[in-house]
């Protein structure tokens, strides 16, 4: 077992926006939590349209293009989870965690809550350099969710009927084939609450290099009929 050691270094140093609000309507009267508008010089407009609403918009893999996170709005330790996942989503390689080929979305999001400040345990924890021999806990997405349920005082379970009490910085997880297992594991980027009261969650993962994704994408075109949960995680 690998014991305990500090959060890894970040790679690299991200500009903080400027934005000193929480949230921003965006378009016909949609709200992101924990987001601002990219000015033009950063992400251009598609061109023609309103700004805020271009920047709203969607890529073809479901992907959300324009928008930047209010990194005044979070709590160190969730700016600190955020800067390594914006800086590290499209890696390849660690040589702190190594790689999992076509499986390391859950390896990811382990690293985001190492980043975070949670620490190792006899059940979650990490080799050096060698993710496939990490615990079972830190590399599988079901086995996360066993871990998780069984210890409360880390996270609460949340149904996507319940998306309105997720947060930047939660877990999301996918049941593509409503096996009852976890298939795929992502960290939460945005919450984006429309007019209508509806709720949109944006995610970020490794396994299909991902930002910004959109839940309601995936289970409706990536994986139709997929389900989705997510794990509120304690401040």
């Amino acid at each position: 077992m690998h014991h305990p050691s500090p959060a890894p270094k970040r790679r690299r140093a991200l500009l903080v926006t400027a934005a000193l609000t929480t949230a921003l309507a965006l378009g016909a009267g949609a709200v992101a939590l924990g987001w601002v508008a990219a000015t033009p010089e950063s992400a251009p407009s598609a061109g023609g349209a309103d700004d805020t609403v271009a920047a709203a918009d969607e890529t073809a893999d479901g992907d959300s293009d324009g928008l930047e996170l209010d990194w005044a709005s979070l709590s160190d330790p969730v700016t600190a989870q955020m800067e390594y996942v914006e800086a590290n989503w499209s890696s390849e390689w660690s040589d702190e965690f190594g790689f999992i080929d076509e499986n390391d979305c859950m390896d990811f999001a382990s690293q985001s809550l190492l980043a975070r400040g949670w620490d190792e345990d006899e059940d979650w924890w990490y080799a050096v350099g060698d993710a496939y021999e990490s615990s079972a806990a830190w590399r599988s997405s079901t086995a996360f969710m066993e871990y998780l349920e069984e210890h409360p005082e880390k996270a609460t379970a949340l149904s996507d009927a319940q998306r309105a009490e997720v947060k930047v910085g939660d877990i999301v997880q996918f049941d593509w084939d409503v096996s009852g297992d976890r298939d795929h594991t992502g960290i939460v980027t945005a919450v984006i609450v429309n007019d209508d009261g509806s709720v949109d969650i944006r995610y970020a993962g490794h396994t299909d290099a991902t930002w910004d994704r959109s839940v309601d994408w995936s289970i409706s075109e990536y994986h139709p009929g997929a389900e989705v949960w997510y794990w509120s995680i304690a401040d």
